[in-house]
């Protein structure tokens, strides 16, 4: 879950003033969580680097705090109907640099992806979960995601949910990722390699929770492990000692809920 810093312009947009709600409707809370997180350096990468973990979940009444998965990326509902939901979606990937990958592996710029999420509950426990994002900048390529997530909970004081992840790509991503060409080829030694299979590249399972200790103060959690498969697993770029098939991520936070909703 990588939702923060050049996405703050977003969450404008999603928590409108107090002054623009009608004085019938009931008050609103918020829970806002943060705290460290490890993900990895970039696709096929085998280190992990250190970054904020930050959520933010608005309430209003009784109603429970509305799941979100922490890999879910930035976004608000745009349109609500039933238990099918749209909206648009941000995502922050961070770059790929020599120092990291090895000084003769080309660089992946810092990209920002801007797109949409689509959502629908199959069950009261059972939700689905589609992104489709646009490297802006950056891979510049187009990514995608699909979830399923069982959710577990008792209102707001805990939730578990779990659920399988698959994550796929266009050529343009896989390619910047992991791409061999005939360049990098000569300075490393490895055999060209050509991105241009399947367009799933990677199959995963994530888990969210939260648990909360008194009526202001909790703990927001993830983890989860996506293996690389297709091109992210057959590309020279993802074996020792460039990288790993195997991304673990994960982040354990502190959350505050505020509010005059908060009893």
């Amino acid at each position: 879950m990588i939702r923060f810093l050049a996405l703050a312009p977003l969450l404008v947009l999603a928590l409108p003033a107090h002054a623009q709600e009608g004085e019938s409707k009931p008050p609103k809370r918020y829970r806002v969580s943060l705290g460290p997180q490890l993900s990895p350096n970039y696709p096929g990468s085998d280190k992990v680097q250190l970054s904020p973990l930050v959520d933010v979940a608005i309430a209003r009444g009784d109603d429970p705090f509305p799941f979100e998965a922490a890999d879910d990326s930035f976004g608000f509902a745009a349109f609500k109907s039933g238990g099918f939901e749209i909206g648009p979606a941000a995502n922050f990937q961070g770059s790929r640099h020599r120092k990291e990958a090895g000084a003769q592996i080309d660089e992946v710029g810092t990209t920002v992806e801007l797109g949409g999420y689509a959502q629908y509950w199959l069950a009261s426990s059972l939700r689905l979960h589609t992104e489709l994002r646009q490297g802006i900048n950056g891979h510049k390529g187009l990514i995608g995601s699909a979830g399923l997530d069982y959710v577990m909970r008792d209102g707001d004081k805990w939730l578990v949910a779990i659920g399988p992840r698959v994550t796929l790509s266009d050529a343009k991503y896989r390619r910047a990722y992991f791409d061999v060409t005939p360049a990098v080829a000569a300075r490393t030694g490895l055999p060209v390699y050509r991105a241009d299979g399947s367009a799933v590249h990677a199959l995963g399972v994530s888990s969210t929770a939260t648990r909360q200790f008194s009526r202001h103060w909790g703990v927001y959690g993830y983890a989860r492990y996506d293996r690389l498969t297709g091109d992210g697993a057959d590309s020279p770029l993802t074996t020792k000692p460039y990288g790993s098939r195997d991304q673990f991520s994960g982040g354990l936070g502190l959350s505050f809920t505020f509010g005059k909703g908060v009893r």
